[in-house]
């Protein structure tokens, strides 16, 4: 083996990349929040808070889903409130997705879930250790092989 950090690191992140870890990641940090909100639908909540209003294809594109998915999901959020439909100022023929004040609190808390496991995770690292991976996972995800 040549590389052998790169190969642990590539090995982990495929572990931490499974779709099956993320969706179930998510469902448990949507658990209470509502019938719209589940594994499926949290990842176009979560993408909308990143990207903000955009069209069901460019959110798409940033969840990894094809529009019709993204369309289906959003026709159930809008349902519970959490997010609605906007003509685009640019392209009037064009519609976005927009997150309601609901849809923003949703993200909130499920941001707030997931930082707690995350801390809770950490617990028994030594403080200096998790202020390191926290400082290094950031500079891994900003300069690593997965930046545009």
């Amino acid at each position: 083996m040549t590389n052998p950090t790169g190969h642990e690191i590539a090995e982990a992140l495929g572990l931490l990349l499974r779709r099956g870890a993320r969706a179930g990641l998510h469902a448990r940090l949507t658990e209470g929040l509502g019938e719209a909100v589940d594994e499926l639908t949290y990842p176009v909540l979560s993408g909308l808070a990143r990207t903000g209003p955009c069209s069901a294809a460019d959110l798409g594109r940033e969840v990894g889903l094809d529009r019709t998915t993204v369309t289906r999901r959003a026709d159930r959020l809008e349902e519970a409130g959490l997010l609605r439909r906007e003509a685009d100022p640019g392209d009037r023929r064009a519609t976005l997705l927009v997150l309601t004040d609901a849809g923003h609190g949703v993200v909130r808390t499920t941001r707030e879930r997931l930082a707690a496991r995350i801390e809770d995770s950490l617990a028994s690292w030594p403080a200096a250790d998790a202020r390191a991976f926290a400082r290094l996972l950031r500079v891994f995800v900003d300069e690593g092989p997965f930046h545009a």
